[in-house]
């Protein structure tokens, strides 16, 4: 008997899941491009592959926001955005910490929400995946621009059909049965549309910055012969995440259900059924933002103390006022200033720009600089190279003006952000030089 589809909101969006199995250990299932959790379901493979990890815990699958039985969307979602669905789904169930295991483009939205969340993540599973889906000059992997474009023009000529199928199961492609299926488990989960907006935002992935902050047990699984992920995407991240093991076996599938299922799954209940891991100390990736009241001294020469305090209280109200409403976290005021921490680079520059807005009614200019980086806090004081260098990107910003990091930039990739290059710059105490952008 296959399990309930039921739903539950993140934020605005419904987003449709699943529970099978009653073991000791959660775990939940991210899935990779496209998905539908109900047609899962009618092939074998894939019943056999999620029956046999339900077996020792209790599993838990979920359809994307904008694809499957989960809402669709306007907007192509954020990757941040997108693990709200994760947190969404463990919050509906009651699972406080769970193994997460994404598959191909499910992988770089587990290992953000592992860095960001790393009290609910007990281990970390990566089966064919990717920090960054296109080549470029720092990165010499994969596809390059043209190439990833040239799968992007196929999708609206043939969708409905078993696109994709030789490259992602070489092994099942001549195969009729598992042909049907594929393509009615494409035209399930997504339209046209869908999938070439999905698959835009997908190539926009960029979590490089994110790997070294996750500090849960990691195995990265991929087939050295993988058409679709080269072996060369988790032998980098095997060097990025720190303590993580590299499971490489003969295999040229890329679907984790079809060639290859039997070593994956024994990889994925040895780990996960042997992970008893506590988090070692109280880092965490956040962004960081920090805002100026620019020229403040002289304000204050200008208006005396009363005028100016009054003045503060209300740009101090105003500020937590936005801070609320993007569930911002004030680490501290300087007087002049606030410093605060989100836990998603785009809903930060959305507060920033609502404080911007708020204070302007005051007769104020505010300057604001944003990096995401991992952080410690401890005794509700933060600290960390990353605010650091946070301190420093405020430091360029112009009057009035939002500026981050390339980081913050590369993890807002498909938000619909607009950014202009400010250049690169030195930092006192930070041995390489930063790109750092205005958000336009």
């Amino acid at each position: 008997m296959n399990p309930e589809t039921r739903y539950t909101n993140a934020g605005s969006v419904t987003i449709a899941y699943q529970i099978l199995g009653s073991g000791p250990v959660d775990i939940v299932l991210v899935p990779g491009w496209v998905s539908n959790i109900d047609i899962f379901w009618e092939e074998p493979r894939v019943a056999r592959f999620l029956r046999r990890i339900a077996s020792y815990s209790r599993l838990i699958l979920f359809d994307k926001r904008g694809t499957g039985m989960s809402d669709r969307v306007t907007d192509t979602p954020t990757l941040e955005e997108r693990i709200e669905d994760v947190q969404a789904v463990m919050d509906a169930v009651g699972s406080k910490r769970a193994t997460l295991i994404g598959y191909s483009e499910g992988g770089p939205m587990c290992a953000l929400f592992a860095a960001t969340h790393p009290k609910m993540v007990r281990g970390l599973v990566m089966i064919g995946s990717y920090p960054r889906r296109t080549r470029s000059e720092d990165f010499p992997f994969g596809p390059d621009e043209a190439e990833a474009q040239v799968f992007i023009d196929g999708i609206s000529a043939n969708w409905g059909r078993p696109y994709g199928i030789e490259a992602r199961a070489p092994s099942l492609a001549d195969e009729p049965a598992f042909r049907a299926w594929w393509a009615r488990f494409l035209r399930m989960s997504a339209s046209p549309a869908a999938a070439v907006a999905m698959t835009r935002a997908n190539a926009e992935i960029d979590v490089r910055h994110v790997l070294p902050s996750v500090r849960a047990p990691t195995l990265l699984i991929h087939a050295r012969h993988d058409r679709v992920m080269p072996i060369e995407f988790s032998r980098y991240m095997a060097g990025m995440i720190p303590g993580a093991k590299l499971l490489e076996y003969d295999g040229v599938d890329h679907l984790p259900w079809a060639d290859g299922a039997e070593t994956i799954l024994s990889a994925i209940e040895e780990f996960a059924t042997g992970a008893r891991h506590e988090p070692a100390d109280d880092r965490m990736l956040c962004t960081i933002m920090f805002t100026d009241i620019v020229g403040s001294t002289q304000r204050l020469v200008e208006r005396g103390d009363r005028d100016w305090m009054s003045l503060i209280e209300s740009h101090n109200s105003a500020v937590r006022r936005e801070l609320a409403s993007f569930t911002g976290r004030e680490m501290n005021n300087t007087g002049d200033g606030f410093v605060a921490i989100f836990d998603g680079p785009a809903r930060a520059i959305q507060c920033a720009r609502a404080i911007r807005e708020s204070t302007r009614g005051l007769g104020m200019d505010l300057r604001f600089g944003l990096h995401t980086g991992e952080c410690r806090i401890r005794d509700g004081y933060l600290s960390g190279v990353a605010v650091h260098i946070a301190s420093r990107v405020s430091a360029h910003a112009p009057s009035g003006h939002i500026v981050v990091s390339r980081t913050v930039k590369d993890l807002v990739a498909g938000s619909g952000l607009v950014f202009e290059s400010i250049g690169s710059h030195r930092f006192k105490g930070v041995p390489e030089k930063w790109q750092l952008y205005q958000v336009a």
